[in-house]
């Protein structure tokens, strides 16, 4: 006989506390039931149920394996259920981080295309620029850009960006063009504040050297599109991904602002909670967002 279905029989039998009542549980007759069990026993050379005429209970090493018993059918349940999961549509509220200088630019305007694919997902953005925890916090996935400091989440790249230092022509005529990384101690800078090292650039001179510049600046905000404005404003030198500056660089409102200066590389994301399984639902998200990001990269933004 089926080494499960003996389990499932004798497990029934100890839940039920009775044959008839385990049979009626599985939908098999109680004589059925009745082998399973004699079956399980004989193989194991061991009486696993007391039986009397009014009750049937465990034997001490009954009991001992009905634990184990229960827990390989419940494993074996979950299993079932897994792969009839990851056979089923994609559906379910699927809670997202992101960035808000990304989600409001590039993710919300294409939202509505998988919303219209996949009309039994509720997505659930949230638009903040602090790092989430995102088992403790409920997340399913995180949009992410730049190194990924956790190394305990998985991870699949969408795009790249580069990262620049920026200004406005008008701030460059007034205060001069930096020619080197030292320079900028003498400029105005404008920071974002919720960058984990603080006020701190860090930057790779033309030599490939790996610099840090550390300067209170003029102004700190905790929104890249601030820091946008300012720089187009004329208020100093922001330090921002292209993602945000290409159409003010494409329309001259915004020029490199040390000429020649190698931009940083960085990569943009999709984070989600480690494990074998992923979730339909993240999974169908993240290769949308894959698809949707494929042509996209520095330049290209």
């Amino acid at each position: 006989m089926d080494r499960l279905s003996e389990m499932e029989a004798f497990a029934t039998v100890v839940d039920q506390g009775g044959f008839t009542d385990a049979a009626k549980k599985l939908g098999i007759s109680k004589s059925a039931v009745s082998k399973h069990v004699s079956s399980l026993e004989t193989r194991l050379g061991a009486r696993l149920l007391n039986r009397t005429t009014r009750r049937v209970s465990p034997t001490e090493i009954g009991l001992a394996y009905y634990d184990r018993a229960r827990r390989v059918l419940n494993d074996a349940g979950e299993a079932d259920a897994l792969v009839t999961s990851m056979q089923s549509a994609p559906s379910g509220v699927l809670r997202v981080s992101v960035a808000t200088d990304f989600g409001v630019n590039h993710l919300s305007p294409i939202l509505g295309s998988f919303l219209h694919a996949y009309p039994d997902i509720t997505v659930n953005m949230v638009l903040n620029n602090r790092y989430v925890e995102l088992i403790s916090e409920g997340f399913d996935l995180a949009v992410r850009i730049g190194d990924l400091e956790d190394s305990s989440l998985r991870a699949r790249k969408l795009a790249e960006t580069h990262k620049q230092m920026i200004a406005s022509p008008q701030y460059l005529e007034e205060y001069g063009r930096p020619q080197r990384i030292d320079d900028l101690n003498e400029h105005k800078l404008l920071h974002y504040s919720n960058q984990a090292n603080g006020s701190v650039w860090r930057l790779t001179a033309p030599s490939g050297e790996k610099r840090q510049v550390r300067s209170a600046g003029w102004l700190t905000v905790n929104d890249g599109q601030s820091l946008l404005n300012a720089a187009v404003n004329g208020l100093g030198i922001a330090f921002l991904p292209d993602f945000l500056y290409a159409d003010a660089m494409k329309d001259g409102r915004l020029v490199p602002a040390i000429e020649n200066h190698p931009p940083e590389m960085q990569g943009i994301y999709a984070v989600y909670p480690p494990g074998r399984y992923t979730q339909p639902k993240v999974r169908a998200f993240i290769d949308f967002l894959v698809e949707s990001f494929r042509d996209r990269g520095p330049g290209d933004w």
